[in-house]
């Protein structure tokens, strides 16, 4: 078991530019904005031959009952939960506040080790400003600056006396890494269609803060889900919206690590508010994931509030926008009008569920079984060689001067599948006649889920 450390403190004081330099990555974002970080948010990071996760929490005001600090502080008390040991992080540079107060108090009320790491003390000359802070009882008291990197080291081996040893193991160091079977799922969407609710669903906890404000989520959030001997790694994105309404630079920076996750992942997950229907942002945030080649499974959320006849309150301006045609409770008339408005997923499975009461969300992790070994299932070159032979190019709507002869064709890569073609002359396919050879491997060899993409290559 990898001992977890826990990252706490109050709004703004540098925790989670701390979190990144001890994982070694910028996992977390980092900003002026206070409460830019809500969820919990794991990495993994390695000291002196010990390996632990790291966990950065929100900033907590313990008093504070509005939703959004309750549920960042609810989820902090997880964090201090699982840890072995606990670093609390003050801003070095203010005056040591109540806020400071009640929090060591409550650390200290938990029995688990605490580390005080005054934050922001940049030089030598700014090491007075940590003694203030005695105060709170902690004896294991280091000035550092985790914008710098300064003091992290004597940090890391102050919190490494609290952890177990690490364990020896006998294996060959000679021998070659094992290929990682984590499939990586990427939950996208525009804000408040039910991310985070699916994401809490599929691993049965309350993972991710959920609240109807629109933006909650704002850091990538990821869990661990093991099943059938395959293991899941399920990544809630901060909703994506249209550059001109994101307005603080939290939105902002969370809207583009939303499209890195994405770009990392093997399969996302397309939420759609079926309240809604598909909208030009649906369809954009599809095309990112398509482009990108990641495989695709379409997820039509609240299909209980369709069925049941329910309406989710909107604006006056959102709701004469919404045509009650474009939301039939037939989900075979909706799924069509969904295809027609997402044209270019039509490789893409369709799932109707609703995230908050359960129905439907146990086919989503089958499906995504499925459609991962699709984006890696491999056709042999004879395979792909009898396949041409039996494909009458005539039927192609392409104008014959934009054509190109077939000599042969092979499968270059997985996920995405690539497939090159060797013709007779390196021009670029046409789109009809590139769409029509898709259909015919579709329709041959499957593929569900995943985009295929295929390259012309001159024969010489």
């Amino acid at each position: 078991m990898i001992p977890v450390i826990a990252i706490v403190g109050r709004p703004n004081v540098g925790k989670s530019t701390l979190f990144n330099r001890i994982v070694g990555m910028r996992r977390a974002i980092v900003g002026d904005e206070p409460g830019i970080t809500r969820d919990r948010l794991y990495g993994e990071a390695e000291w002196r031959g010990h390996v632990f996760r790291v966990v950065d929490t929100g900033g907590i005001i313990p008093e504070d009952k509005e939703l959004i600090p309750a549920e960042i502080f609810r989820q902090a008390k997880v964090a201090l939960e699982e840890s072995a040991a606990v670093m609390l992080v003050v801003d070095g540079r203010s005056e040591l506040a109540a806020p400071d107060i009640d929090l060591a108090r409550l650390l200290i009320r938990t029995g688990k080790p605490v580390v005080l790491a005054v934050n922001k003390i940049d030089s030598d000359k700014q090491q007075s400003l940590g003694n203030e802070f005695h105060r709170l009882g902690i004896r294991q008291l280091l000035p550092i600056s985790a914008e710098h990197g300064r003091g992290v080291d004597d940090l890391l081996d102050a919190v490494l006396e609290f952890l177990p040893n690490p364990e020896k193991t006998t294996e060959n160091p000679d021998a070659p890494p094992e290929q990682s079977s984590e499939i990586k799922v990427a939950i996208i969407g525009h804000p408040n269609v039910g991310k985070s609710t699916l994401l809490n669903r599929l691993t049965g906890t309350e993972r991710a803060i959920v609240s109807p404000i629109p933006g909650t989520t704002r850091d990538a959030v990821d869990e661990i889900v093991q099943r059938d001997g395959l293991c899941f790694r399920f990544i809630d994105t901060a909703g994506i919206r249209r550059k001109g309404k994101t307005r603080l630079m939290a939105e902002k920076l969370s809207v583009i690590m939303a499209r890195k996750h994405l770009e990392a992942a093997d399969i996302a997950l397309l939420v759609i508010d079926a309240t809604e229907g598909v909208s030009a942002l649906d369809a954009s945030i599809a095309g990112l994931a398509h482009e990108s080649g990641r495989s695709i499974i379409i997820i039509v959320n609240k299909w209980d509030l369709i069925t049941s006849g329910q309406k989710k309150p909107v604006s006056q301006s959102r709701a004469a926008r919404i045509q009650e045609n474009r939301r039939p409770a037939d989900r075979a008339a909706y799924e069509q009008q969904l295809r027609y408005g997402l044209k270019f997923l039509n490789y893409a499975p369709v799932l109707f569920i609703s995230a908050q009461t359960g129905k439907g969300t146990e086919r989503i992790i089958p499906m995504i079984e499925e459609v991962a070994a699709e984006r890696r299932k491999r056709i042999s070159t004879s395979e792909m060689n009898r396949f041409l032979q039996q494909i009458d190019f005539e039927r192609a709507s392409v104008p014959v001067r934009q054509r190109v002869k077939i000599y042969y064709m092979t499968q270059a890569a997985v996920a995405p599948p690539t497939f090159i073609l060797f013709t007779d002359r390196n021009v670029k396919l046409h789109f009809s006649y590139q769409r029509f050879i898709e259909n015919q491997i579709r329709r041959a060899f499957g593929f569900l889920g995943t985009p295929i993409w295929i390259k012309n290559r001159a024969s010489e």
